[in-house]
């Protein structure tokens, strides 16, 4: 949902989320300055994210997560409407990351005091995604590869995943998710918080 042009109109859950995201920093009193510091981030990238001006990344919603404490299912949960217990294909929330070539679609009924959650993933062919640190330490994932094949690196360790292989791990620090083609790869992501 990135938008190329700076004129156009907020997307609507882009504003729900810089809206969400103000608020979780007012909850804290920290300053842009203070957010960044310990974030990582830029004061410019994270005003613009907060007013909607752009549509955050994969990799900046990671590290929000991880000095707010949530996954990105439960922030993206913080925007979306009451919770339900069915969620129809039709209403899944999909975010998008074009320029990562990452596609999300949030699969279980979004609540913000879930411990588990179901994720689709798609990557495009030769998309490579690095995060950082994981927005919960000790974060428990299971990584179902439906169709393609992924790379997962965890821990210095590197990981390829065909169609059907699962990975469970815990992560601790940075993980870098590739697809290293010449098909998109489609996963299912199991989330279960410590």
């Amino acid at each position: 949902m990135r938008r190329e042009r700076e004129d156009l109109a907020p997307d609507a859950v882009d504003a729900r989320l810089g809206a969400r995201l103000v608020e979780l920093r007012a909850e804290r009193g920290w300053s842009l300055g203070e957010l960044a510091e310990r974030s990582g981030v830029s004061r410019s990238t994270l005003s613009r994210a907060e007013r909607a001006e752009v549509s955050p990344t994969a990799a900046l919603l990671n590290r929000l997560c991880q000095v707010y404490g949530r996954t990105m299912s439960q922030l993206l949960s913080e925007v979306e409407s009451a919770p339900a217990l069915v969620l129809r294909a039709a209403e899944q929330s999909v975010w998008e990351d074009r320029a990562s070539g990452f596609v999300r679609r949030s699969v279980s009924p979004p609540h913000a005091g879930l411990r588990g959650e179901l994720v689709e993933g798609r990557l495009t062919a030769g998309a490579d995604i690095a995060y950082d640190r994981p927005p919960v330490p000790g974060l428990e994932q299971h990584i179902w590869v439906l169709a393609g094949a992924l790379e997962i690196t965890a821990q210095d360790v590197r990981h390829r995943l065909d169609t059907g292989d699962c990975l469970r791990l815990r992560v601790w620090g940075a993980t870098r998710f590739r697809c290293p083609g010449p098909e998109n790869v489609r996963y299912v992501l199991a989330v279960v918080l410590p």
